[in-house]
C-alpha cells in the first residue's frame, strides 16, 4: 500500500469516527428530549380543538345527521 493510499484510509477512518460521534450525540439528545414542551402542548391542544370543531360541524350537518339517524333506526328495528 502506498503512502497516499494509507493517508486516504486514515482520513476515511477519522471521518467515520467523527460521524459516529456525531450520530451518538444526536441519538443521546433525542433520548434526553423525550417529552413535549409547554408550547408544543398548547399548539397540539389548539389543533385538537380546531379538528373537533370541524368534526362537530360535519356531524351536525343535515345530510350526516339524517344518515346517522337512519342508520341507528335501522339498527334498533333489526329483527333478532
Amino acid at each position: 500500500m502506498t503512502r497516499r493510499e494509507r493517508r486516504i484510509e486514515e482520513v476515511g477512518m477519522g471521518a467515520k469516527a467523527a460521524m459516529g460521534g456525531w450520530w451518538r450525540a444526536r441519538r443521546d439528545a433525542v433520548r434526553r428530549d423525550a417529552g413535549m414542551t409547554t408550547s408544543e402542548y398548547a399548539v397540539g391542544t389548539i389543533a385538537a380543538a380546531g379538528f373537533a370543531a370541524v368534526l362537530y360541524k360535519i356531524v351536525t350537518s343535515g345530510a350526516v345527521s339524517g344518515a346517522l339517524e337512519s342508520m341507528i333506526g335501522k339498527a334498533l328495528d333489526a329483527p333478532f
